[in-house]
């Protein structure tokens, strides 16, 4: 596992942007896992600027989204379909065919699952895997106390994670409690993985989760097990390091 601290915000944006370019150049055709949150949010708009000036080409590469909500349909303003949408897809060349979500409101949620991860296999897996972390450790929508060997699959979200999402919504009665995720599995199964985390709020839980005990509690800590991880913190976050 590697551990780069950078400046701020800013810096952790530019620099997970350039890794993801890199992916892309090194390999046009890559599957690429991307996250949602704020935390994402700097890296998508510097991977905007990039693509439009001309130093990255989406036209080719595969997407997987970590996760979606149960229960919310493409088009809510608070679904991941339409986060992904409106800052990264609709402003770059990947194809739509190419962009795959999983779907809240799938009449079998089981059978969406089991689709869901036979296409990240039938495309020979995720390369690439985008991930922030959840005051509780969470990576994806795998809430702590989650078998490690999960595939993507229905889960119900912590209380933690509902009030820590509730910024989003208008009250907390409107957070979806359910969501379907990829696994720690699928997660594991990435041939290079990047972390990203900012700000003192997130500090104990990198803290516990690059340098702690691996445990289920804190899912992010599985990563340790993991070949090819960049973390990168800016100096707050590093400060509980």
């Amino acid at each position: 596992m590697q551990v780069e601290i950078v400046e701020d915000y800013i810096d952790i944006s530019k620099k997970a942007a350039e890794i993801v370019k890199t992916q892309i150049k090194d390999n046009p055709s890559s599957v690429i896992g991307f996250a949602t949150g704020d935390t994402p949010k700097g890296m998508y708009r510097e991977l905007i600027k990039l693509y439009n000036n001309g130093e990255v080409d989406f036209a080719d590469i595969k997407a997987f989204n970590l996760d979606e909500y149960y229960g919310l349909p493409k088009e809510n303003p608070q679904s991941y379909h339409y986060y992904m949408m409106k800052n990264l897809f609709d402003f770059v060349n990947i194809k739509k065919e190419n962009i795959n979500i999983p779907n809240g409101m799938a009449e079998s949620i089981e059978k969406e699952c089991e689709e869901y991860e036979k296409k990240i296999q039938e495309v020979g897996g995720i390369d690439l895997q985008v991930l922030g972390i959840g005051r509780n450790g969470h990576i994806g929508f795998n809430e702590p106390d989650l078998k490690f060997e999960a595939e993507t699959h229905f889960v119900e979200l912590d209380e933690d994670t509902i009030k820590a999402n509730s910024r989003f919504f208008h009250s907390i009665e409107e957070v979806p409690i359910k969501a379907i995720s990829m696994g720690i599995k699928t997660i594991m199964q990435a041939r290079k993985i990047i972390l990203l985390a900012f700000g003192k709020e997130k500090g104990e839980v990198i803290y516990k989760a690059i340098k702690g005990e691996i445990t289920p509690e804190i899912p992010a800590s599985i990563l340790q097990l993991h070949p090819n991880v960049t973390v990168i913190v800016d100096k707050e976050t590093a400060s509980f390091l």
